[in-house]
């Protein structure tokens, strides 16, 4: 994954280092001049619902599309929980030119305060039919988890009826929930 990396803590903005790369499409330039073979793919980061830096969702899909011209070989994007959301995006960047895969990020939710600091950091939305029901079993970590469970499970069953070419997830060191996502999907058949 070629990433440009978050501001580190106490920053405003992210500042590349002296003779460093400033944005991640320099940085998967910089792979592939240095490392030409397909030896290896070059994934990337996409943003359904922007990247918090971007000045419009346009000049984020711009970026993205830098990205794919230096080199990437595959877009993983940042989690979500409509996915509405992804499938906009995943057709913006097909009307653009984009061919490689775009793989959706999926992240079975086990903790309400932890998701609410995570998705105000990269802006995600977060919605109302998922925030209530975990706010309202914000003190009975059991009930988190499996509300935030069954809501990946279908998130992921409906990118898997769309077509998507696979889905990754953020399980933040809880294999449980990677665990019981991957029983309840159960065997997959890869797209022809």
């Amino acid at each position: 994954m070629a990433l440009r990396g978050d501001a580190p803590d106490g920053a405003d903005a992210f500042e590349a280092t002296a003779g460093g790369c400033r944005y991640a499409s320099e940085l998967v330039a910089l792979i592939r001049s240095e490392f030409p073979t397909d030896a290896f793919g070059i994934g990337v980061a996409g943003y359904p619902e922007t990247h918090p830096d971007a000045a419009s969702p346009t000049a984020d899909l711009d970026a993205l599309v830098r990205k794919v011209e230096a080199g990437a070989d595959a877009v993983f994007t940042q989690l979500f929980f409509d996915n509405s959301h992804f499938l906009r995006y995943r057709d913006a960047l097909e009307a653009r030119g984009v061919t490689l895969p775009i793989v959706p990020g999926v992240m079975p939710v086990t903790n309400y305060d932890r998701i609410r600091r995570i998705t105000s950091m990269c802006g995600a939305s977060f919605p109302p039919a998922l925030a209530g029901p975990l706010a309202d079993a914000r003190d009975d970590p059991a009930a988190q988890f499996e509300i935030g469970v069954a809501w990946a499970i279908r998130q992921c069953r409906e990118l898997l009826d769309a077509g998507v070419p696979g889905i990754h997830l953020y399980a933040l060191n809880k294999s449980d929930a990677a665990e019981r996502i991957l029983a309840e999907l159960g065997p997959v058949e890869a797209a022809a």
